[in-house]
């Protein structure tokens, strides 16, 4: 099975550098995303639109993710009907693993097609 989370990194051996070389990285890095959004400004702004026009239609938002992002969509979408007055089944967290997954690291679970099938039915009764 091919796992989704294994690849190339720029930054090999973190655990051999320094505290000032690991900084310097992640503020190198923190950098970049910046610039990279900017450049796709133009096509975040028709999907906002999209995802506008579709929930004043009455349809939902998932955040849909694994690890860190799943958890940060999960909370995202629980802070949405306090912040914008939405209803709580309007934006939904889901993170790969289930419930369980939000507090405890489950490996592989974004590599899982056969629960990704399962589940996903289950999302729409949400």
């Amino acid at each position: 099975m091919k796992t989704t989370t294994e690849s190339d990194s720029n930054y090999e051996s973190l655990e051999g550098m320094t505290t000032l070389d690991l900084l310097k990285n992640i503020n190198r890095e923190d950098k970049t995303v910046a610039h990279s959004i900017e450049k796709q400004i133009p096509q975040i702004e028709k999907l906002v639109n999209e995802i506008v026009t579709k929930i004043n239609g009455g349809g939902r938002l998932f955040y849909i993710g694994a690890g860190t992002s799943g958890r940060i969509g999960i909370v995202d979408a629980s802070e949405c009907p306090p912040t914008f007055g939405v209803d709580s089944n309007q934006v939904i967290g889901v993170i790969a693993g289930g419930d369980k997954a939000i507090r405890k690291s489950i490996e592989n679970a974004e590599d899982d097609e056969k629960a990704g099938v399962t589940d996903a039915p289950t999302l729409i009764h949400i």
